[in-house]
Order: structure tokens, then C-alpha cells, then sequence
């Protein structure tokens, strides 16, 4: 093999392994931050850690009736600057969370705040972020 031919193959296996970092972390760009919206439901899952947490709620619709809903937050770290700290709150509470929604109208969200079942209000609960 000449080494024009080598150095170029190995040029694009170096370019084509690092790429892979690029897609390491996905968009937020699924998330319509410009309307949040309150969903109500009682705790299912909850998990803070990095990269992101989750919430699952099991929420109740007249649309489509009782279901489990996954949403995700931030990093553990910005969570808990937030005041979003793993025991403000357990399994079988009922808690409000805004979203920024699904652009798509799919189930799920970004979880942008919280207010806990005895009211206590956390992170930025407005009408737009």
C-alpha cells in the first residue's frame, strides 16, 4: 500500500473515531422551551444523576386516560444548584412539574421546575423560560 494511500486512510479513521464524540450528548432542540406547560402526577421514578435526571410520573388525562410519562432534567450538578435536590421528594408523592414539551406533541419533557405536594415551589415556575 503507498503511503499516500495509508496516510489518508488513517487521516479518515482518526477524523471518523473522534466524530464519535461529537454525538456523545443529543440536542435539546426536541423541547419547545418558548411554552411550557404544568403536568400533575404522583412519582413513579425518580433518579438524579448525571447526565441528566428523570422523573417518572404516572399521569391521569380525560384524552388518554393513566399512563407512566418519563421527563428529564438537567445534570445532577444544575439540579441541585436549582434546589432540585434527590430528597425533596419520594416515590407515591404527588408533585407538579413545568416542561418545556415535545415539540412533536409526544409524551414527555424537559423538566425546567417543581412544586413539591406540600406546595414548596422550585427552580423557575413562570410562563416562559
Amino acid at each position: 500500500m503507498s503511503k499516500g494511500i495509508f496516510g489518508g486512510l488513517t487521516v479518515a479513521a482518526i477524523a471518523l473515531s473522534a466524530s464519535g464524540a461529537a454525538f456523545g450528548h443529543h440536542s435539546a432542540a426536541q423541547f419547545d422551551f418558548g411554552n411550557p406547560v404544568q403536568i400533575t402526577g404522583i412519582v413513579k421514578y425518580v433518579r438524579f444523576a448525571n447526565p441528566h435526571a428523570k422523573i417518572i410520573l404516572e399521569v391521569t388525562d380525560d384524552e388518554r386516560g393513566t399512563r407512566d410519562i418519563e421527563y428529564e432534567g438537567h445534570s445532577r450538578n444544575n439540579m441541585i444548584r436549582q434546589g432540585l435536590v434527590p430528597n425533596l421528594f419520594g416515590v407515591g408523592e404527588k408533585i407538579t412539574i413545568q416542561i418545556a414539551p415535545m415539540r412533536d406533541g409526544s409524551d414527555g419533557g424537559y423538566i425546567t421546575a417543581l412544586i413539591t405536594e406540600d406546595g414548596r415551589a422550585v427552580g423557575r415556575i413562570t410562563q416562559a423560560d
